[in-house]
Formats: C-alpha cells, sequence, structure tokens
C-alpha cells in the first residue's frame, strides 16, 4: 500500500511544480481578476478620454434642441453640436478628426424626423444607438401630437402589462431564486466542462507518457497496473482540487471586493445572492463523481496508446461526449423542465452536468438526484473494473496501438498474465 502512496503523491506534486501548471494557474487567475474588475479597469481608460462629439446639420430647424435633450437622459458623455453648414463640409470635419460622426436631420412627407448618420466606419454601434434611440422618441411624440395624443394618453400606450408568473407546483422556486441557482450552475457547468476535459487528459497523457519512455516496464515490476491507475486518478485529482481552490478562491474574494460594481446586466441575470446549501453540496458531489467517471474512462484509454501523439485521438470520443453533455446543459438552462433533458440526464456520461443543472433549476424530488448519483456510482464502479482489466494489458502493449479494437487485446493479456 506504500507504494500506491508514493505513486500518488509523486504524481501529485511532480506536476504541481510543472511550469505549465504554475503558468496555466497564474494566467487564469489574471483573467479571473480582469474579468470581475472589467468595470474598473474600463473607467480607467476612459479617465481623460474626450466624450463622443457629433455635428449636427438640423435642416428642419426645430429637432436640434429635443434631440439634445432626449440625449442627455440617454447618454450624457455625447457631444452635440449644430453646425451651419453644407454636408460636404461636415464630411470634411469628420474626415479630420474634430468630430467621431455627422448627423443630417430632416423631415419626409409627414412632417415627421428622418435622419442619416456619417462617420469614418461603422463598426461602432453604441454611439448611433443612443443617438437613433433619442430620435426614435422624438418621432413618437411627434406621431403623437399630429393625431391629437395627450401626454396621459401616449404613456398608457407605451405603458408596460402587467404580467406577473405564478408557479403551482409546491416549492416551486421563484424567479429570484431561479436568477441566484442560475449564477452558480452556469459558473459550474463551465468548471466541470474544463475540469474534465484538461484534468481527464492529463491522466491519459501522463500513463502514455510513461510508456513511451519504457518507465512503465519498470513500475509494473514492483507496483500493480491497477494500483498505478488509481494512484494517477486521485494524484491528477488532488492536484485540480487544489488549481479549482485558489481559482475560486480568488474569484470569490474578488467578487465580493467588486460587488457594488457588478449591479445589472450580466450580473442581474446571473444573479449571484444566497444560493441554498444543498446546491453547492449536490455541484461538490456531481464534479467529484463527474471527475472520477471520466478519470477512469481516460486512464484504460491512455493505457491502449505507445506515442504521445496517438493520446488525443484515442481520447477524441470521450471528448465529444463531454461537449454534447455541456451543449445539453445549455439549452437546458433556458428549458430544464423538457423530456429531453429530464431523459439524458439519466445517462451516465451527461449526468454529472445535466442533473446537477436540474437540482439547481428546478426543485426536484429527493429521489431523483439521488437516483442519478446511484448511476454515476455503479457506472464508475463498473468503468473501473472493467478499466482496471484494461489498464493492466494496455501497459504491456507496445508498437501501433491506436484503436479501440485493441481494447480486446489489453483485456486477453490481462487474463494470459
Amino acid at each position: 500500500m506504500n507504494n500506491f502512496w508514493i505513486i500518488l503523491f509523486h504524481t501529485y506534486l511532480s506536476k504541481l511544480k510543472t511550469k505549465s501548471f504554475i503558468i496555466t494557474t497564474i494566467i487564469t487567475v489574471g483573467i479571473i481578476l480582469a474579468l470581475t474588475n472589467l468595470e474598473n479597469i474600463i473607467s480607467t481608460f476612459n479617465d481623460g478620454e474626450d466624450s463622443d462629439k457629433v455635428a449636427v446639420i438640423d435642416d428642419t430647424g426645430a429637432l436640434f434642441q429635443p434631440l439634445e435633450e432626449q440625449l442627455n437622459l440617454v447618454n450624457e458623455e455625447v457631444e452635440l453640436t449644430k453646425l451651419d453648414a453644407s454636408e460636404a463640409d461636415g464630411e470634411k470635419e469628420v474626415e479630420e478628426g474634430n468630430y467621431d460622426g455627422l448627423l443630417v436631420l430632416s423631415f419626409n412627407n409627414e412632417n415627421l424626423p428622418i435622419a442619416t448618420y456619417k462617420s469614418m466606419t461603422i463598426a461602432d454601434t453604441s454611439l448611433p444607438m443612443d443617438l437613433q434611440s433619442s430620435l426614435q422618441q422624438i418621432k413618437t411624440q411627434l406621431a403623437a401630437t399630429q393625431i391629437n395624443l395627450t401626454s396621459e394618453q401616449l404613456g398608457k400606450l407605451y405603458e408596460p402589462i402587467s404580467f406577473e408568473r405564478v408557479a403551482l407546483e409546491e416549492n416551486a422556486k421563484t424567479a429570484e431564486e431561479l436568477n441566484q441557482a442560475r449564477g452558480l450552475v452556469y459558473v459550474l457547468l463551465f468548471v466541470i466542462y474544463f475540469a474534465v476535459i484538461l484534468y481527464a487528459n492529463m491522466i491519459a497523457m501522463e500513463v502514455a507518457t510513461e510508456k513511451s519512455s519504457r518507465v512503465m516496464e519498470i513500475l509494473i515490476s514492483s507496483v500493480s497496473p491497477i494500483k498505478q491507475m488509481f494512484a494517477k486518478i486521485l494524484g491528477i485529482g488532488l492536484l485540480s482540487l487544489t488549481q479549482l481552490a485558489v481559482l475560486l478562491g480568488v474569484g470569490y474574494f474578488s467578487i465580493k471586493q467588486n460587488l457594488s460594481s457588478m449591479e445589472g446586466g450580466f450580473f442581474s441575470f446571473f444573479g449571484f445572492g444566497d444560493v441554498p446549501v444543498a446546491t453547492i453540496i449536490y455541484a461538490v458531489v456531481f464534479f467529484v463523481l463527474g471527475y472520477f467517471l471520466y478519470a477512469t474512462l481516460a486512464a484504460f484509454l491512455g493505457s491502449l496508446v505507445s506515442r504521445i501523439e496517438d493520446v488525443q485521438q484515442m481520447i477524441t470520443p470521450m471528448t465529444l461526449m463531454v461537449v454534447a453533455g455541456f451543449m445539453i446543459a445549455m439549452f437546458g438552462l433556458g428549458q430544464p423542465e423538457t423530456p429531453f433533458i429530464t431523459i439524458t440526464s439519466y445517462i451516465p456520461f451527461f449526468t454529472p452536468m445535466l442533473m446537477f443543472m436540474r437540482v439547481g433549476m428546478l426543485s426536484l424530488p429527493v429521489w431523483e438526484p439521488i437516483l442519478g448519483i446511484g448511476i454515476l456510482l455503479v457506472t464508475i464502479i463498473i468503468l473501473a473494473v472493467f478499466g482496471a482489466k484494461v489498464y493492466k494489458g494496455g501497459v504491456l502493449m507496445y508498437g501501433k496501438s491506436n484503436s479501440f479494437k485493441d481494447i480486446k487485446k489489453a483485456i486477453d493479456l490481462t487474463k494470459n498474465d
């Protein structure tokens, strides 16, 4: 048993000290800090920057002032300047960099405003959208005046309908609870997705690397292949938990520090409020079980190849299953109650993501996630027993070996051993 722990900690420490792991962790931490401080970064770059300047040629003589007033309500950073010049002169001003754009205002046959916006490129959409929105409000007011609508009547016309959603199911989640759950589910789906792909691939590469250097021939003489497989799975598992603890810790601390600047937009829809403890527990359980499921699969697939170059080809079907589960889960975030999502959540290779997504978004009876956990445990045990047999024979196979037909050869070698 001592050899098992030696391999486990050797795998963990050797990967922990690699430059690739350290650099990847640092870069990811940097990305997390950048995303959670995005508002502060943007405001820092915008400090000292001149406001957008737009030249306006008002052929109507009546639209400039209401446009200026309406635009101040939409975007105070835009500076409008009325030009008493021709369009050609206005275009020249834009070309020389004196203005960001030229807005030409006129009336159509119904005495309603129409506009043409000219700029050096049309790549920037935010400024034209603000101008268009302001002009739309002015057009609405003018049209209402033409048909003799009062401001009160116009207000009633555009007043949003009262539309309340009430869940009849007992213990159904409220809209606020769904937003809070959606945030955690969304983030952890990405964590499960990338962790499974990254660390399962790492296990397969570790096994293939040892085989290609013939280290395996030395190892199997002192430690059984089965102990090697599970030692590597647990060793890489500890590595993943170490990295995730660092990333989640940094992310949580940074979000807490910048919570006031994260209101609205993304953080309004994907709320990160008080999340039920049960949801967090399920997240940990399904993450761990999902890791062991795919890690066991990756270990015995990696044992079938003798060259590092063949690893990606061998584990491609496994990667595609992870991608498929992730894409289905993304679809399920909007429609978690559909029969398709319910059925696929009981397919073992999709269960870690889909069942967790359903637990987070719906008020499921306890037996459903328990059944999903049971299915995962049985699948992992079956896969571990079968994978151990394949691994034991696979580590003895050398030469060109990158086909799933080699699984039978590996099992035959195990029987003959």
